[in-house]
């Protein structure tokens, strides 16, 4: 046990280093790091070789240099720290700092994030860019603030869907098929269609489902799409190289009540890294567009891109069922829905 004589002299030193003196023989440095703070970073993806895990790591490493080491971080990939639907409601509760999370798996509990995912409503990065600083941004962000999350980087994906049976491309091919969409409005559309909609499930359950026969087709991120390994199981896939009518908001968010435990330097430095974060993001995003039609083609699978006509046929069919049913919810879904379509 540490004497008293021992605890005089650790306090005069530490007396002497609040002052600006040196002390010979001790590590000031390390007094200072003591009081670090630890925050957890958790996703579904695989370590390494998926953007949005190195942009969780470098995000974590921007904002500790930026705040001398008072913020240090620890990303957990795969869902190791936790399942992947239940990072959402960790973060309402504070007991999860930061979750990259696709916006539209957090509507089962709010319902206005499913326009994270709302078919043929956003068709171009430069599209969804828009959105943080429109009015769509700002109610979605007043709403999720609400409800005890902060935005932290706004990162859209495009996507596309890869088959065990035959393409699909335009709304007559998904008649019949066993289909995943990846969110409730999505699914909307694709029922409209006359397709058989699995209830969705995470991405990182796509492959199993795949395997075993319960999914015949798959719409997810071009990121996990090779992620995920799909071009294993599958015949033909359906490019967002050109075109995309399936663009998801994925952001970086982080727990309301952390976020205001810190101080207003903290919290400034990971507003300003987040922002950072989204040109690295869009960048790694688009990069994957290009990638997974190259991975998908060497697999053996068949490959099919899109046009304007092709992502047209989509809107039609979502304007009559997935919009006109999240318009309907409330006004405030209404109001977004409204501003969205003002966008191009």
């Amino acid at each position: 046990m540490t004497d008293s004589k021992e605890i005089s002299q650790l306090r005069r030193t530490l007396l002497l280093g609040a002052a600006g003196a040196s002390v010979a023989g001790y590590d000031l440095s390390a007094f200072a790091q003591s009081g670090a703070k630890s925050l957890k970073i958790s996703h579904q993806f695989p370590s390494g070789t998926d953007f949005r895990d190195r942009l969780c790591k470098k995000f974590g490493e921007e904002v500790t240099k930026k705040t001398n080491g008072e913020l240090k971080f620890d990303v957990y990939p795969q869902s190791s720290l936790m399942k992947t639907n239940a990072q959402f409601s960790a973060l309402r509760k504070g007991a999860l700092d930061f979750s990259f999370y696709p916006m539209p798996y957090a509507g089962g509990e709010v319902v206005e994030a499913n326009i994270g995912l709302m078919p043929a409503l956003v068709t171009s990065y430069e599209q969804g860019a828009k959105w943080k600083n429109a009015e769509v941004g700002k109610i979605l962000n007043k709403v999720m603030e609400s409800k005890g999350i902060v935005i932290v980087s706004w990162v859209w994906q495009a996507g596309g869907v890869a088959t065990r049976s035959g393409p699909i491309v335009v709304p007559d091919d998904v008649k019949g098929v066993k289909v995943r969409g990846g969110s409730r409005e999505f699914d909307a559309m694709l029922k409209a269609a006359g397709a058989s909609v699995m209830t969705s499930i995470p991405s990182n359950e796509i492959y199993q489902a795949v395997q075993t026969g319960s999914l015949e087709a798959a719409y997810t991120s071009s990121a996990s799409l090779m992620s995920f390994k799909l071009a294993e199981l599958t015949k033909n896939f359906t490019s967002a190289k050109n075109k995309s009518y399936w663009y998801m908001l994925e952001p970086l968010m982080m727990s309301k009540t952390v976020f205001d435990s810190l101080t207003p330097k903290q919290r400034d430095v990971i507003m300003a890294v987040g922002v950072d974060m989204e040109k690295f993001g869009t960048e790694q995003a688009k990069l994957d567009d290009i990638d997974a039609s190259i991975a998908f083609v060497k697999a053996g699978n068949k490959v099919f891109e899109m046009d304007t006509s092709v992502v047209d046929k989509w809107k039609a069919v979502a304007k009559n069922s997935a919009w006109k049913e999240f318009s309907e919810r409330n006004e405030t879904c209404a109001a977004m829905m409204r501003s969205a379509e003002k966008l191009s």
